[in-house]
């Protein structure tokens, strides 16, 4: 293969970047790293410090992977990441018009940070290098990249979900950030849902139309393809980790504090698109009308804290601890607590453990991208004795792990009705669910996610 054209350097864009001494936390930082490690190439982005100068690159290495990160100004962090990321575009894009805080000097903070991206990016970029850009803070960065005679390929990858066209127009000036998608080559979404939505923005709100091959041409004469790549997990080394995780302490400790109870689990960012309120209104339910279950089950929430010095945040927190008080105050015996909430991280491994250890995992956003909890609670169990994964079908994971117990989180009847038929399954039937969802996440896992977007992109 003498011939052959060695692929070009890989070049990721994200708002922060995983440096290779800090741990990994989220779907795209792991994402990222699986891809980085394969294929070499530069990590670029805001190194998560503020400081007074965001002139300076700070340049690192680790193995194959080069990372140069900028620091950002407080008054950039406050318009651009704290202002119009998530309090304008986050609850715009998890389907929450009525939280969006629209401020034009946010968005004016938010296009000059990717200016500022764009300025340090071309002086690190070569000739040959595919640029692949992540999620919503970093929209109109291609455009910015074009702007200074950039013609490499750009990828693009949206890890939130895409409300239709109706919400997206609502934003001011929706068109100043939207239309900018057309100056990547590639755009991926998770879920046809979201490629629809896209399609329907371009083609009747911005009078874009769709070309043959499926690529889409927006109003300025610009094309480009979008497609479907639902984000995935490491499977193999998940599952590996979550068996040898059962033998740890602190799994026994776990397993010994249940008394033979059957634990519920649920895992999320403290955030109010993960429908936590309603999650533990619907186990309060569970509980009211099943008494002969009192005793019998207990739910671990694990909800670490995210962006306190946003208001919202701090109500659904003071909202959450009230409800886990009531709850508990209202069935708690002795020697029984209904549910354990709890408002901090743990180090992935014993999350693991903790996945496998639950019987049920319970998993229910008003609105989410993927949910990679999803993917790996199921990574996790025992084939022999698997949990069952209870579900919302407001998830981009529901598209994929069709055999999990799909819910609309809204209604409690309907989340309780699961638990408890969760709770009840009979192992044969939980051996088919589990066998069918895992067999998806073996054929479909991040490398394969990373494989299949960059040579779409290349191709």
């Amino acid at each position: 293969m003498s011939g052959s054209k060695k692929p070009g350097r890989l070049v990721v864009v994200s708002n922060r970047v995983a440096l290779p001494q800090q741990t990994a936390t989220g779907g795209l930082a792991s994402a990222m790293r699986v891809a980085m490690r394969e294929r070499g190439g530069l990590w670029f982005g805001w190194s998560g410090k503020i400081g007074t100068d965001s002139t300076k690159v700070h340049r690192t290495k680790d193995g194959s992977i080069d990372y140069a990160t900028i620091d950002l100004t407080r008054t950039d962090h406050d318009e651009f990441y704290a202002g119009f990321a998530n309090r304008a575009l986050w609850p715009l894009l998890h389907y929450r018009p009525d939280l969006v805080d629209y401020q034009r000097d946010h968005l004016d903070g938010y296009l000059r940070v990717n200016a500022l991206f764009a300025d340090h990016l071309v002086e690190l970029l070569k000739p040959d290098d595919v640029i692949w850009v992540h999620d919503y803070h970093l929209i109109p960065l291609a455009a910015r990249l074009r702007e200074r005679g950039v013609k490499n390929r750009i990828g693009f990858f949206l890890h939130t979900p895409l409300p239709a066209a109706g919400l997206l127009i609502g934003l001011p000036q929706h068109r100043a950030l939207f239309e900018t998608l057309a100056s990547y080559d590639l755009i991926g979404l998770h879920t046809a849902r979201d490629l629809r939505a896209l399609e329907e923005y371009f083609l009747h709100e911005i009078g874009g139309a769709m070309r043959p091959g499926g690529r889409i041409r927006a109003a300025n004469g610009r094309s480009f393809r979008a497609g479907v790549f639902p984000i995935s997990i490491e499977t193999a080394l998940v599952a590996q980790t979550a068996r040898e995780a059962a033998e740890l302490e602190e799994i026994t400790q776990l397993r010994d504090s249940l008394q033979d109870r059957a634990l519920i689990i649920g895992v999320d960012r403290l955030d109010y698109s993960k429908g936590l309120p309603e999650r533990f209104r619907a186990y309060a339910h569970l509980l009211e009308r099943a008494s002969a279950l009192h005793r019998q089950i207990t739910f671990l929430q694990i909800a670490p804290p995210s962006r306190g010095s946003v208001p919202e945040y701090r109500q659904i927190r003071r909202e959450l601890e009230r409800l886990a008080g009531h709850i508990n105050g209202k069935y708690a015996a002795p020697d029984w607590v209904p549910i354990r909430y709890v408002n901090q991280s743990f180090p992935h491994r014993l999350l693991t453990g903790y996945y496998r250890t639950a019987r049920v995992a319970l998993i229910t956003p008003l609105r989410d991208g993927m949910n990679l909890v999803a993917k790996e609670y199921v990574a996790c169990q025992d084939p022999k004795n698997p949990g069952v994964l209870v579900l919302s079908r407001f998830a981009g994971a529901a598209d994929e792990l069709t055999e999990a117990l799909l819910v609309n989180p809204a209604d409690p009847a309907e989340v309780a009705n699961a638990l408890e038929r969760a709770l009840k399954m009979p192992l044969r039937e939980r051996r088919q669910r589990w066998r069918a969802m895992m067999e998806v996440l073996e054929e479909h896992d991040i490398t394969a996610w990373c494989q299949s977007f960059l040579q779409r992109l290349t191709s």
